[in-house]
This record gives C-alpha cells, sequence and structure tokens, in this order.
C-alpha cells in the first residue's frame, strides 16, 4: 500500500537525483535536441513506470525539453511509489545518453516550477462557481467543497485558489500570483525579482513565502515547501 511522504521525507527522498518537490508533487526536467528524441525519451520513461504511469506520471514534450511530473492521483500527494518512480526515471534517462534536472544553476531559462492563480473574495462560495464555468475548471480529488481550489482537468492552466478577505480592500489587487519553486530557487528567483524593479513587500513566512509587488503595487508571492509544517 502507497504511504503519503511529508514535504520533508519527499523532498530528500529525490534531491541528488535532480528532482524537487514542489506544491504536492515531483518534478524534474530532461533537456533533449528535438522532439523526437523527447518523444523516445519519454516512451522510455512510460515503459519503466509500467502500469503506474497513468496513476503517477505526466509528461510536457517539447522540441527543447520534457517535463515529468509524479504524484499519486488516489491520494492527490506524494507517495513512497512516487519516489520508487523517480528513481527508476532517473535511471532510465541516464541510460539513455541524458540527465533528469531541475533547471537549477545550468543556464536553463527557469527552473522547474508550478503557478496557481489567487483571488482574494469576501464571500468564496459565491464566487467559485463563476471560476469553475468561466475556465473549464474542475474540483480537485476530495476538493468538492463550496471554498476549495480549482484545478484544470488536463493539469495544464494553473490551479486557483481562492484567500478569505475579512474586509473589502478597494485600493489592493485582488488577484495574484503565486509561484512555487524549487527551495534552492527561491533566493535567485526572488533576486531577479528585485533586480527587475519589484520590491519585498514581506518576508514574515519565509520560507513558506515572500510577498512581491511591481513597481505599482501588484503582488506576486514565491512560495517553496519549507516553513508550511508545525
Amino acid at each position: 500500500m502507497e504511504q503519503r511522504l511529508s514535504r520533508q521525507q519527499a523532498s530528500e527522498a529525490v534531491h541528488d537525483n535532480g528532482w524537487r518537490y514542489i506544491l504536492g508533487t515531483l518534478q524534474t526536467s530532461v533537456p533533449v535536441r528535438s522532439l523526437a528524441q523527447g518523444i523516445s525519451v519519454t516512451s522510455d520513461v512510460v515503459a519503466v513506470c509500467g502500469d503506474d504511469a497513468d496513476h503517477h506520471l505526466r509528461v510536457d514534450a517539447r522540441p527543447d525539453l520534457i517535463t515529468l511530473t509524479l504524484q499519486s492521483l488516489t491520494h492527490a500527494a506524494v507517495t513512497d511509489r512516487d519516489v520508487e518512480l523517480a528513481h527508476r526515471i532517473s535511471t532510465a534517462v541516464r541510460e539513455a545518453g541524458l540527465r533528469t534536472e531541475p533547471g537549477i544553476g545550468t543556464g536553463a531559462q527557469r527552473s522547474v516550477q508550478l503557478v496557481e492563480i489567487a483571488i482574494d473574495a469576501l464571500d468564496i462560495a459565491r464566487i467559485r462557481p463563476f471560476w469553475k464555468a468561466v475556465l473549464g475548471y474542475a474540483d480537485e480529488l476530495d476538493g468538492a467543497g463550496p471554498e476549495d481550489p480549482l484545478v484544470d482537468p488536463f493539469r495544464v492552466g494553473p490551479a486557483l485558489w481562492f484567500q478569505q478577505m475579512d474586509r473589502a480592500r478597494p485600493q489592493r489587487n485582488r488577484i495574484h500570483l503565486d509561484i512555487s519553486v524549487p527551495h534552492d530557487e527561491a533566493s535567485q528567483r526572488i533576486d531577479a525579482a528585485l533586480t527587475a524593479g519589484g520590491r519585498l513587500v514581506s518576508a514574515t513566512r519565509a520560507p513558506a513565502f515572500w510577498i512581491l509587488a511591481d513597481p505599482e503595487g501588484n503582488e506576486a508571492c514565491v512560495t517553496t515547501w519549507q516553513g508550511r509544517d508545525g
């Protein structure tokens, strides 16, 4: 039987193999030279996952990069099976003469990441149906409550979650992005944003998240798995 892993357990179990724990998933990327090579690698990866592929693995194949994501669909979380599959995949990729990497310190355009959209609301239950309908989104597994997040059923678009407001704040943006990055990528991403004209609004909840703002005050959060337990 699969066992759910804590954030710390999941991160430590795959870190040295080029994977990172991000927002309830394991992610890595594989640089490739062509889409044909990428599809060939994907075929190898699916083969080593066997029957588990359909229940754990998602693949985004591009001509220059394959992005691999592991998560148990049964548990909507990372389990010991996902860790086992990550090690199998990394071995298969190495045997193909390639590598699994998170895109940190390699000259890659960016690291692996997940983006969420957060909407501040006074009455979450009232606005959630609109966003579900207009985006064509669906409930998360075991998350069909009136205030639960929404997800793209094809896992292409960013997840949508709702943040409870205690009062109307008309002078503040009501929608912001959460950019979930590897824990060892956060400082570089924040420095780049500050260099690009942004400012640090708050780091009181770091390393779980840092609140940044653009020159006009529109906010975004850089988030990691760390600092969320206890």
